[in-house]
């Protein structure tokens, strides 16, 4: 019995090395998207999206690229946690074979918004730029 206890725990621990539950648990963040509604200031937008990947300033007007990472509330990852770590104790582990490559795949979504400040740094307008993936032909 002593045996089987140690074995249990071991799986356990193993499993528990990059597992879907530590995955899961460490999805990004859900971003507030309000910081991009017309007249708020560029600082909003900075702290809650990062530094912009693109910057030019063209007859007083600023104009960025964002480029983030929209990810998922926390009780969203909560739960997810939670029900990874219960299919793993529940499975012995073997849950891994399917729990992993569910959350690398559910990663959150790139999303990248073209904005517009004026000379006061607020927001004129902004704009969702889609990034559709295109076929090259020859």
């Amino acid at each position: 019995m002593k045996k089987i206890a140690v074995v249990f725990g071991l799986v356990i621990l193993l499993s528990l090395q990059g597992c879907a539950a530590v995955m899961a648990s460490k999805q990004p963040s859900k971003k507030n998207l309000t910081v991009l509604e017309i007249g708020k200031h560029r600082n909003y937008v900075i702290s809650e999206l990062g530094a912009p990947v693109t910057s030019e300033t063209v007859n007083g007007e600023r104009k960025e690229i964002y480029t983030f990472q929209q990810g998922y509330s926390k009780a969203a990852r909560v739960s997810r946690t939670l029900w990874h770590t219960t299919a793993d104790i529940a499975t012995i582990g073997l849950w891994e074979i399917i729990g992993s490559p569910t959350e690398v795949y559910f990663n959150g979504e790139q999303l990248s918004y073209e904005v517009v400040f004026d000379d006061q740094d607020h927001i004129k307008s902004s704009q969702l730029i889609k990034n559709e993936p295109k076929t090259v032909s020859e």
